[in-house]
């Protein structure tokens, strides 16, 4: 099979010799071929030396690459072999990352799996994918097979949810829907022994929030006899660890009525019809940080991103300063803050200093006692730090 070429511009192939896995259109000198978005292309230097084989798309990053390999003959062709010995090596080692009581888990995670664009999540047989580029989402029949090949009679269906995520106009023209097999929703799972329901239809995201698995068993550890606020509760997981872990009171806040009723679906499918320990608000979590007066043991506030770009990253970083001095006056004596941005444009250490100046404006004295981060399922190439896009931190209030 032939692909069309792409040429880079003299000194501009620095990053790619480094494993970064972006072209940016800057560094294009010329192109050989009819280029259409999501076409596979193979990218050269400027003395024609092969680097590497990615997706095109005419906009500021032009090639996202997926492989940076070349076979004795040739550069790499996306087909069926290809996919099923690049998903069979990133199962094995899933294998060996999730163990335990848990089924579901991030299976492809874009760069940090050398599959830019491209998301791939396991729900107990099911595999929600997510496609981010015109590429991927072309590939999509053929990885498809691939799962069937790799998984076996374990897949039972897998669902492309990429409407959403892919560029508008493309977008625009495709609909959500199972590319193999279908099963009921909402579908029960088990993280670290819980149950959750998941519903990648109507859900957000691909239906759950997998990166925070490790985060809410870490949150078990300390909720044992504390009363536990979670704030941004979506589907209500850190709620249900606090509950099994043995809370005496657990607070879920979210200003969707939807995600409250996620909420009480998860906590029903642990503990039965209810739990008289747990009482769920579909309220705006500032407003409720601002006019309630009850203090915490424990307090999660686990937001969506604040920022999706450069230019809103100032407004982000007030917002997180408001939300985090909010945070710190619910937080009894000697409490915890669970406290985390999943904003890509603000790194680890404008977050840092961000919850330092929310904890100097609520007046409180803190320590630091965890660093958080995304889950090794999410892995992050070190040649592609913006992909660790997940941080928090647990402190301890005064």
């Amino acid at each position: 099979m032939t692909f069309s070429k792409l040429y880079l511009q003299a000194g501009r192939d620095e990053a790619l010799r480094r494993f970064h896995p972006w072209v940016f259109s800057r560094a294009i000198s010329r192109y050989e071929g009819n280029l259409n978005d999501g076409d596979v292309v193979e990218v050269f230097d400027s003395k024609k030396n092969y680097l590497a084989t990615g997706h095109y798309h005419d906009g500021s990053i032009a090639v996202r690459i997926f492989s940076f390999n070349a076979t004795a003959g040739g550069p790499v062709t996306p087909d069926l072999p290809y996919w099923t010995k690049k998903l069979a090596h990133i199962r094995s080692i899933r294998k060996v990352i999730v163990t335990g009581e848990t089924n579901c888990y991030r299976l492809v995670h874009g760069e940090g799996d050398g599959c830019t664009g491209l998301i791939l999540d396991m729900y107990n047989g099911v595999i929600v994918l997510q496609a981010h580029s015109i590429g991927m989402h072309r590939e999509r029949e053929i990885i498809t097979d691939a799962l069937k090949v790799v998984f076996g009679d374990e897949l039972k269906a897998v669902y492309d949810k990429s409407a959403e995520t892919l560029p508008d106009e493309y977008g625009a023209t495709v609909t959500n829907g199972y590319l193999y097999g279908r099963t009921p929703v909402p579908h029960p799972v088990l993280e670290n022994g819980n149950t959750f329901m998941i519903d990648w239809i109507t859900g957000q995201k691909t239906g759950f929030f997998l990166d925070q698995r490790d985060n809410r068993a870490l949150l078990a550890q300390y909720a044992e006899g504390k009363k536990v606020l979670n704030a941004f509760c979506y589907s209500g997981g850190f709620s249900v660890y606090g509950l099994k872990a043995g809370a005496t009171l657990v607070h879920s806040v979210d200003v969707s009525q939807k995600a409250i009723t996620l909420t009480e679906q998860n906590i029903t499918a642990n503990f039965g019809e209810s739990d008289d320990r747990h009482q769920a608000f579909a309220e705006d979590v500032m407003h409720y940080l601002k006019n309630h007066d009850q203090q915490y043991d424990v307090v999660v506030l686990d937001p969506p991103a604040f920022a999706k770009s450069q230019s809103a990253r100032h407004r982000a970083v007030q917002g997180y300063k408001r939300l985090n001095a909010e945070g710190f006056k619910r937080v009894a004596k000697g409490g915890l803050l669970f406290t985390f941005s999943c904003s890509q444009v603000v790194d680890r250490e404008l977050f840092y200093n961000t919850i330092v100046a929310a904890a100097i404006e609520a007046g409180r004295q803190v320590r630091v006692l965890h660093h958080l981060s995304q889950p090794a399922d999410h892995p992050v190439s070190l040649f592609h730090p913006e992909g660790g896009y997940l941080k928090g931190l647990v402190l301890w209030v005064e």
